[in-house]
C-alpha cells in the first residue's frame, strides 16, 4: 500500500552525512580515477589528463585487490548508522563494486574483449580535443601524454587476450581500422592547429601521434591475421552471471523466466499495435512493407548530420510548449558522425559534459553513418533507420526530453556519488519512456505514421530484450537472434545483425524496455500519492533531479513508505 503524502523537499535533497562515509566517497572515485583516468576528464577532473588506462594483468590485479578492500570498508561503514542520503550512495557503491569485480575477477573480459583495448585509446584523446575547458596547447600537451601510452594498451591487448568469441574479434578488427584513420587524420589534422607557432611541441606531437597510429595499424594487422583464427570463445555468460549483473548493474531480482515472460509479452503486445497501426496507414500493404516505405524515405550518408540537426528545435519546442520537462539550459546539443572508433553496433548516442566540468559545455549528438567499405545493400539498410520518423524517436531518445536534458540536470544531483554514476534502467529506461510518453502526450498530432516509428523503435527495444537473456542464457545464437529483430521486430538484415552482435557483448540489453517499464509503474504509484496535487512535469522534474539511481532506490526517494515492487 502507497503512503498516499506529499513529497517533503527533504527527499530531493542531500542532508549532512557521514564525514567517514564522504571520506570512503572520495576514495572509492580517487581509486576509479586512477585505473581509469579518461573517465576523470570526462567528468570534469582535470588531475589525469596527462594519463591514459593502464591494462596490464598486474594493473588489472591491482584494482580487483583495491575493489575488494574498498568493500570490506563499505561493509563496516554500513553497519554504523548512515543517513537516508548516504544509505543510498552505499547501496549504489556496493553494487558498482560488484559489478566490476564480476567484470574483472569472474567473467574476466579484459582477456576475452579486444574492443576494451582499441576503443580506449581514441576515446581519451578525443576526450582532451573536443571540449574546449584549456586553452589548447595546453590540451595538446595532455593529448601528447596519453599518445605515448597507446602502444602500451596494444601490448596489454596482445598479451592478455586468450581465446575471444569470433564476433568480439571481427567488431574490434572494424574498430581498429576507424582508429588508424581517426589518428592519422582528426587527431593529426587538430594537433597541427592546437600547437600553433610551437614547433617544439608540434614535433613532439606528430613523433607520437605517429608511433600511436601505427600501433593501431598494426594492432589491426595483429587482430585479423593471428587472433581471428583463434576466436573461438563462447560470449555467453550464463544465467548465473546474468542474474548477479542484473542485480548489482539494475537492483533487479527477478526470476529468469518471470523477466523473460515479461520481455515477450510486452514484445507481442507492441508487435501487434505495430500491426494494427500498420493497416490504418495503407489496408492493403503488409506491415513489413508499410515500414519499407516509410523508411525509403531517409536522407543519404552525405546529409544524415544535417538532417539529424533540423529535427532538434522542432523536438525541443513541443517539450517546452506542452511543460513535458523544465530544460535547464538553452545550450543545444551539436550534431556530429560518431567517432570511427566508437561505431560498433551503435546508430546514435549522446555524449554530454561531466557534472564536474565547469568550462566545457559542448555536448555531442551522434548519428552513424554507413561504413565506407559496405556494398550499397548495406549502406541503404542501415539508412532506413534514420528515416523521417525514426530520427524523430531518435532525436527525443538523444536529446530532448532524453539523455541531453537528463544530464542537463547533473550539476544539481544532491550528492558526489549520483553525480559520478548511473545505471541503465534509469537512463536508458528514462530516453526509451520519453518516445512513447512523448506521442502519448501528442508529438505527430495523431499521425499514425508517427505512431509506428515509435512502436518501431519499442519493438527494436523489446528484441534486445529477449534477444540479450536468450544468447547468454539459452544458447541462442547471433544468426538466430537477428531473426529476433528481422521476424519480431521489423528491421533490415544488416540492423538486425548489428544488433544481434551488440548483445553478444552488451548482454543486459533489456535495461531500455525493463527501464520504461519501470518508470511507467513509479509514475503511476506517483500519481497516486500526489492526489490531485499530480502533475506530469513535476514527475518529470523530480525524477531527472536525482541522476541514474537505480530505479527501486529512486521509488524510496519519490515516495516515502513504498514498498511496492518496481514492476
Amino acid at each position: 500500500m502507497l503512503a498516499t503524502v506529499l513529497l517533503s523537499a527533504a527527499f530531493f535533497t542531500a542532508p549532512a552525512g557521514s564525514p567517514d562515509f564522504a571520506r570512503f566517497v572520495d576514495d572509492y572515485f580517487s581509486a576509479r580515477f586512477a585505473f581509469a583516468p579518461s573517465e576523470a576528464t570526462a567528468a570534469g577532473f582535470h588531475q589525469c589528463d596527462s594519463k591514459i588506462e593502464n591494462f596490464s594483468a598486474a594493473s588489472v590485479a591491482n584494482r580487483i585487490s583495491t575493489l575488494h578492500s574498498l568493500q570490506a570498508r563499505l561493509v563496516v561503514l554500513g553497519s554504523t548508522s548512515l543517513s537516508a542520503g548516504d544509505a543510498i550512495d552505499a547501496e549504489i557503491l556496493d553494487g558498482h563494486i560488484r559489478s566490476e569485480l564480476l567484470d574483472l575477477d569472474t567473467l574476466k573480459t579484459w582477456r576475452v574483449n579486444p574492443m576494451l583495448y582499441i576503443e580506449t585509446p581514441a576515446s581519451a584523446i578525443d576526450g582532451l580535443m573536443k571540449r574546449n575547458f584549456a586553452p589548447p596547447a595546453e590540451r595538446l600537451r595532455s593529448v601528447v601524454a596519453r599518445l605515448k601510452g597507446v602502444p602500451s594498451i596494444l601490448v596489454a591487448m596482445q598479451t592478455n587476450l586468450v581465446n575471444p568469441p569470433k564476433v568480439f574479434t571481427d567488431l574490434a578488427i572494424v574498430m581498429a581500422s576507424g582508429s588508424t584513420g581517426f589518428f592519422r587524420e582528426t587527431v593529426a589534422a587538430w594537433g597541427r592547429k592546437a600547437s600553433g607557432s610551437d614547433a617544439a611541441l608540434r614535433q613532439e606531437f606528430e613523433g607520437a601521434n605517429s608511433a600511436a597510429a601505427g600501433a593501431m595499424e598494426r594492432a589491426a594487422v595483429w587482430l585479423k591475421t593471428d587472433l581471428l583464427p583463434r576466436s573461438k570463445g563462447a560470449y555467453a555468460i550464463g544465467a548465473g552471471n546474468f542474474r548477479k549483473k542484473l542485480l548489482y548493474d539494475e537492483m533487479v531480482e527477478l526470476p529468469l523466466d518471470r523477466l523473460l515472460t515479461i520481455g515477450e509479452t510486452n514484445l507481442r503486445k507492441d508487435r501487434q499495435a505495430f500491426i494494427e497501426t500498420a493497416r490504418r496507414i495503407d489496408p492493403n500493404k503488409s506491415p513489413l512493407e508499410v515500414i519499407q516505405s516509410l523508411s525509403a524515405d531517409h536522407p543519404s550518408a552525405e546529409n544524415l548530420v544535417s538532417v539529424a540537426r533540423q529535427t532538434l528545435e522542432g523536438i525541443r519546442r513541443f517539450v517546452v510548449e506542452h511543460h513535458i520537462v523544465d530544460i535547464p539550459s538553452e545550450v543545444r546539443p551539436i550534431v556530429m558522425e560518431t567517432p570511427p572508433y566508437d561505431r560498433a553496433g551503435t546508430f546514435a548516442m549522446m555524449d554530454t559534459p561531466g557534472a564536474y566540468e565547469t568550462k566545457a559545455t559542448e555536448a555531442f549528438y551522434y548519428v552513424t553513418p554507413p561504413e565506407q567499405n559496405w556494398t550499397t545493400a548495406q549502406k541503404e539498410e542501415h539508412l532506413r533507420s534514420f528515416n523521417r520518423g525514426d530520427l524523430a524517436l531518435t532525436t527525443i531518445h538523444e536529446a530532448y526530453p532524453g539523455h541531453y536534458v537528463q544530464f542537463l540536470y547533473s550539476k544539481q544531483y544532491p550528492t558526489k556519488t549520483r553525480k559520478l554514476t548511473y545505471c541503465n534502467t534509469n537512463v536508458e529506461g528514462w530516453a526509451h519512456y520519453g518516445e512513447q510518453m512523448m506521442v502519448e502526450e501528442g508529438f505527430g498530432n495523431g499521425d499514425p505514421k508517427i505512431r509506428l516509428a515509435q512502436l518501431h523503435e519499442a519493438l527494436l527495444r523489446d528484441c534486445r530484450y529477449v534477444a540479450g537473456i536468450k544468447l547468454h542464457t539459452a544458447g541462442m545464437t547471433i544468426a538466430q537472434a537477428a531473426k529476433i529483430f528481422e521476424e519480431q521486430g521489423f528491421r533490415e538484415p544488416q540492423v538486425a545483425l548489428e544488433e544481434a552482435q551488440r548483445g553478444a557483448y552488451d548482454p543486459t540489453y533489456l535495461y531500455y524496455t525493463l527501464g520504461k517499464l519501470e518508470i511507467y509503474k513509479l509514475r503511476a504509484d506517483y500519481r497516486r500519492a500526489r492526489g490531485g496535487a499530480y502533475r506530469l512535469e513535476q514527475f518529470h522534474d523530480d525524477f531527472v533531479r536525482q541522476g541514474g539511481v537505480p530505479i527501486p532506490l529512486l521509488r524510496r526517494i519519490l515516495l516515502p513508505g513504498d514498498t511496492g515492487p518496481a514492476i
